[in-house]
């Protein structure tokens, strides 16, 4: 999910508009935008240029994202639709400054206070001394990921989590001399399993309308899928952190537990249905009041530490902009209705008709960079093709809530990936987006559990 603060929003919005207006209202686009190919070429040499650089350099941070998405950027403007120079740029700007993207970037500012401040006040240290007095080292790896799946399953936000526990975790990564990448990966994953699953979710509702379906039927042919995967994926991890040395956990007293109060708030705030902006600005003055009357920072540091973790988001900001402009123009220009058409011309039968839905919200989410945005844009096209060859809606509307949640989860410019490399950067962790996509176990057991499901056999009814 993106923000689970618009889920209610959103879920009244739905059920008063069809399909059609769904469809043009996500795109962002007028209705006579043609299907184009060609439009899809700027992502191409995205991918060329960061990726192919970073192979030759053999360096992931070689290549700064920013940098790319103005190449790629450079592309999609020279490569449009025969318009003049000032209407690319216009209709490009104006895909920046879409609401979508500027609450996003919110978030993110508000993010890197929150993280920001409490590791300055002692909140991070005393989470951290407390999981390692109450969860033995060689059990940590899989207990951020049971943590992040429960906290993910209850409050409905991917990036409420992340922004919650990624600093935690990257708290723990020196002192248990385990990989970074592995450590935040785990979060990740655990994350996007609840926000899979979890009934508040903007991706489940957005899901449940598009197919006309009852959340309970949605979440029972969902959990065939995603529950096999969480403990396959718990296993893993607590197999990989056989390894980690033991750790003898500093005494735990009430000044600890005083200041883990701030993500405590949080989540609290999170699970009764506060705005996400909201709760991160509230848990970001909670850590500076405690930190001050601790005597850990005082008014003015407290201050700096805010405008640090501010300025700390800066290319996370920049690179959600670029983003934004960038697909915001391959909509307009026509790629997502040619992606949508030959995805759609290709399908045959039930089976054919699921495995083209999960293809079809990889190609839309690859282009949006957003899960809600990509089920919203798809789901009515996959509608009207479980209709036609008898997929089960119940089916169709896991198939494409799981594809956008594993898609959304390893892009490296999605909301996901680009705080939690922020958040761990701010806690003096270095992580690579392309590292940290390998180390996303819990993302590939997903896809191997979906694709499973919709080759084997079904009883009726299932």
């Amino acid at each position: 999910m993106f923000l689970s603060n618009t889920a209610h929003r959103g879920a009244r919005a739905l059920q008063w508009r069809g399909p059609c207006a769904i469809f043009r209202s996500a795109m962002n686009d007028p209705s006579d935008i043609r299907p184009n190919g060609r439009a899809l070429i700027p992502f191409l040499v995205f991918v060329a240029f960061y990726l192919g650089l970073s192979l030759q350099a053999g360096d992931f941070y070689k290549v700064p994202m920013p940098i790319a998405f103005v190449v790629a950027s450079a592309a999609a403007l020279f490569l449009g639709r025969p318009q003049t120079l000032a209407k690319k740029i216009d209709a490009y700007a104006a895909s920046m400054g879409e609401p979508n993207i500027m609450i996003m970037c919110m978030v993110f500012i508000l993010a890197g206070s929150f993280a920001t401040i409490a590791k300055g006040s002692g909140a991070v240290d005393a989470a951290v001394a407390i999981a390692q007095a109450l969860v033995p080292a060689r059990f940590m790896l899989a207990g951020m990921f049971l943590v992040s799946s429960l906290v993910s399953l209850a409050i409905g936000t991917s990036c409420g989590t992340i922004a919650a526990l990624v600093p935690i975790a990257a708290g723990l990564v020196g002192p248990l001399g385990i990989d970074p990448a592995l450590m935040v990966g785990s979060v990740v994953g655990g994350a996007m399993f609840g926000d899979n699953l979890s009934l508040i979710s903007d991706t489940t509702i957005a899901a449940t309308r598009t197919q006309g379906i009852e959340m309970r039927a949605k979440f029972l042919a969902n959990l065939r899928i995603a529950l096999p995967a969480a403990a396959a994926a718990l296993l893993l991890y607590a197999a990989l952190g056989r390894g980690t040395a033991e750790l003898a956990g500093a005494p735990v007293g009430w000044r600890e537990c005083v200041l883990v109060l701030p993500y405590g708030l949080v989540l609290l705030l999170a699970l009764l249905g506060m705005n996400v902006m909201a709760l991160l600005f509230g848990g970001t003055l909670l850590a500076a009041v405690l930190g001050i009357a601790l005597r850990r920072i005082d008014f003015w540091g407290a201050l700096d530490l805010v405008g640090k973790g501010t300025l700390g988001m800066s290319e996370t900001l920049i690179v959600a902009l670029l983003a934004g402009g960038l697909l915001g123009l391959i909509r307009h220009n026509g790629g997502i209705a040619w992606l949508m058409a030959r995805i759609g011309s290709m399908v045959r039968g039930a089976r054919g008709c699921e495995l083209g839905v999960l293809v079809l919200v990889f190609a839309v989410n690859l282009f949006t960079a957003n899960n809600t945005v990509a089920i919203i844009v798809a789901g009515p096209v996959a509608k009207s093709l479980a209709d036609r060859f008898g997929a089960k809606p119940e089916r169709v509307a896991s198939v494409l809530d799981t594809g956008s949640c594993i898609l959304q989860g390893v892009i490296p410019y999605g909301a996901q990936l680009l705080m939690a490399v922020s958040l761990a950067a701010g806690a003096g962790v270095k992580v690579g987006a392309i590292p940290l996509i390998g180390r996303l176990y819990y993302q590939g057991i997903l896809l191997v559990a979906v694709l499973v499901a919709i080759a084997l056999p079904r009883r009726r009814n299932v």
